[in-house]
């Protein structure tokens, strides 16, 4: 390949007769690298968008729910004990691993259990009212499986550890529900049950009084004007369930296996008891993510297509000026396979530094946005003030294979013509 390698160089470099090839080849070279730069920035904003968002998600709701459909179940420790010890093999590359190597046991686990109550309850101020998923938390696990916000006034778990200094029991709100409400740090406000007790009068509502412990914050708009936490103790008594819990909230060490993860739990708890993961509670979310993210690779990919036409014609155009150059190196012993292989070359050159040059220029500006946040968003639509970026090297990677092989493809047409020049016909007509 010395010999193709070499022609393949000097044709790159244009006499200045045919300086206008040599523009086209770095117009094509251009349109390469900013094609795959675009690629490169655009999937890793999504990506980032993708994995911003799932983080907000997790951070609030749990891996995986477990339920019973007889409702609220007790034997709580019995069971956190046999989730505990529930583990799948691992897959992938690393699962992989584990079955060549005999000293690794590593797999996919359970790695956190809280009980949850549930109540669908309505916050009354005096002043306005708004419904609630109103959460019974154990503040003594349950930051090991979720993160229930930051607090932006008052206290955060702490507060919902207090039991005396108040003749009402504490509750912590987001900070949507605060506005709506109108109320601080320090107020009361009436939490009020719809499935109440049965009197002469008919169903009355259950109300209770409730002192405003904390605000807090999630970062995510929905969540902040939909939940409350209170107790796990003083949800049970507002409920009336005794020791009972309405589900079991389960943190595993890979968001990604959850979905074998239920089906263990399942499949050792048996009936009536159910599990719902992460991945099924926010499919739709997230295909559309992926769909989006799918539908930006292809049309960005049309940039590299253009490039890809320019090489095409580059090297048509070089071809019809190196008709006598070929003639006399077919004369002197070159073969058809060689030329074909100098004119690949010289467009996969193209292409090689025009991926190289796009794809440096990505990871550039992409660590630049990613240290610097120099582009600014609404925080209150994208549940942040700038742009994520997540720069996978998968990603990276695919992008300049795909890049390579679209200017690999466009060679063909060309380098095939190249090759089937007669040199007789081509000394003659010169």
């Amino acid at each position: 390949m010395k010999f193709e390698l070499r022609m393949a160089l000097r044709y790159l470099k244009a006499k200045r007769k045919q300086a206008f090839i040599s523009v086209i080849s770095m117009i094509s070279t251009g349109g390469v690298a900013l094609g795959v730069m675009a690629l490169i920035i655009v999937i890793s904003v999504m990506a980032g968008f993708e994995n911003h968002l799932r983080t907000k998600i997790l951070g609030i709701n749990a891996h995986i729910l477990l339920r019973s459909y007889d409702g609220p179940f007790d034997d709580i420790e019995r069971m956190e004990k046999e989730l505990m010890d529930i583990s799948v093999p691992r897959r992938g590359f690393a699962g992989l691993l584990d079955r060549l190597l005999p000293g690794r046991k590593a797999s996919d686990r359970v790695t956190a259990v809280t009980p949850v109550v549930y109540v669908q309850a309505l916050l009354s101020s005096g002043r306005a009212v708004t419904g609630v998923m109103l959460r019974g938390i154990d503040t003594a696990t349950i930051s090991k499986v979720v993160t229930i916000g930051h607090v932006v006034s008052g206290k955060g778990l702490s507060a919902l550890k207090e039991t005396g200094g108040s003749r009402y029991p504490p509750i912590l709100i987001g900070k949507e529900v605060a506005k709506s409400l109108g109320v601080a740090v320090g107020q009361s406000i009436q939490v009020v049950l719809p499935s109440g007790t049965i009197t002469p009068m008919g169903m009355m509502p259950k109300i209770r009084t409730y002192r405003v412990a904390g605000i807090n914050t999630t970062g995510m708009y929905e969540y902040d004007a939909s939940l409350a936490f209170i107790s796990i103790k003083n949800a049970q008594k507002l409920v009336g369930i005794g020791n009972r819990v309405h589900a079991l909230e389960i943190k595993v060490s890979n968001i990604y296996a959850t979905d074998r993860l239920s089906r263990a739990i399942q499949e050792k708890l048996g009936f009536p008891y159910w599990t719902i993961d992460w991945q099924r509670m926010s499919r739709n979310l997230f295909s559309a993510l992926e769909l989006e993210k799918l539908a930006m690779f292809i049309i960005l990919t049309l940039i590299v297509l253009v490039a890809a036409f320019n090489i095409i014609s580059t090297l048509i155009m070089q071809v019809m000026e190196k008709n006598q150059d070929i003639a006399i190196l077919k004369a002197l012993g070159a073969t058809d396979g060689q030329i074909l292989r100098i004119f690949m070359l010289n467009g996969l050159l193209i292409g090689l530094f025009g991926t190289s040059v796009g794809t440096v220029g990505g990871i550039v500006i992409c660590e630049l946005l990613k240290k610097y946040k120099f582009i600014k968003i609404p925080q209150e639509v994208y549940y942040t003030d700038s742009l994520p970026i997540l720069l996978k090297g998968s990603d990276v990677t695919i992008i300049a294979v795909s890049a390579v092989l679209i200017c690999f493809l466009a060679t063909i047409y060309p380098s095939k013509q190249a090759a089937k020049i007669s040199p007789s016909e081509a000394l003659r007509t010169g």
